[in-house]
């Protein structure tokens, strides 16, 4: 995620989705019931999306899985007062169909319908260390991916020194169990079993490393 703005205003979910302005050039989401602002990503931040979601679709298409990975996405948490665009996320299709409101405004309620969700961290670290972590789990995603490229989490959660971390969250008997790897570390993924890249390579959005 990068830096948002707040508009001031406690609204409940269906309130969010019709007040959402159409072909807007801003991306929004609802965070306890407020509206934020998400600005336009950096240019590493959107190549590094660019580059997952390239990746993903490549393992979806050459092991013949029943997933795709929309454009746009909003995943409603059940207590209706939050709504999140992840990054990237991948989506099972057939489940999908059982979607009450997928058809007709790409809003996601069941998360059995996710199979992985990526977050990657910008200056707002704590939405996706604590708030999202919290709500995924909360809905039963199975697996939440966050990509701290530029090592910004807290010390909590990457380590002192902080160094750019990949953790992998899989749901286990309803709580996530975080896998972190960094460097030469090759990331392992419940969701996608034949991924064959490292951290780093991730990290540098598959350019040559130096």
């Amino acid at each position: 995620m990068t830096q948002a703005q707040t508009i001031a205003t406690t609204v409940t979910f269906d309130q969010f989705v019709a007040w959402y302005p159409e072909n807007s050039a801003h991306k929004y989401e609802l965070h306890k019931g407020v509206i934020v602002e998400m600005p336009k990503p950096t240019g590493e931040h959107s190549e590094l999306g660019g580059y997952l979601s390239f990746e993903l679709t490549l393992l979806c298409r050459s092991n013949k899985l029943p997933y795709f990975l929309p454009k746009e996405c909003v995943v409603k948490h059940f207590r209706d007062e939050s709504g999140y665009e992840p990054d990237v996320i991948v989506l099972d299709r057939q489940a999908v169909a059982n979607e009450p409101r997928w058809s007709k405004e790409s809003v996601i309620t069941i998360g059995s319908s996710v199979r992985l969700i990526v977050e990657i961290v910008s200056t707002n670290w704590r939405d996706d260390y604590f708030t999202k972590a919290r709500d995924y789990e909360e809905m039963g995603i199975p697996e939440y991916w966050i990509v701290d490229y530029r090592g910004l989490g807290g010390r909590r959660f990457i380590g002192n020194p902080k160094q750019p971390t990949f953790s992998v969250c899989q749901l286990v008997d309803g709580e996530y169990q975080v896998k972190q790897f960094r460097g030469d570390d090759r990331v392992e993924s419940a969701a996608f079993p034949e991924l064959q890249l490292t951290a780093e390579q991730i990290f540098c959005a598959g350019l040559p490393l130096p």
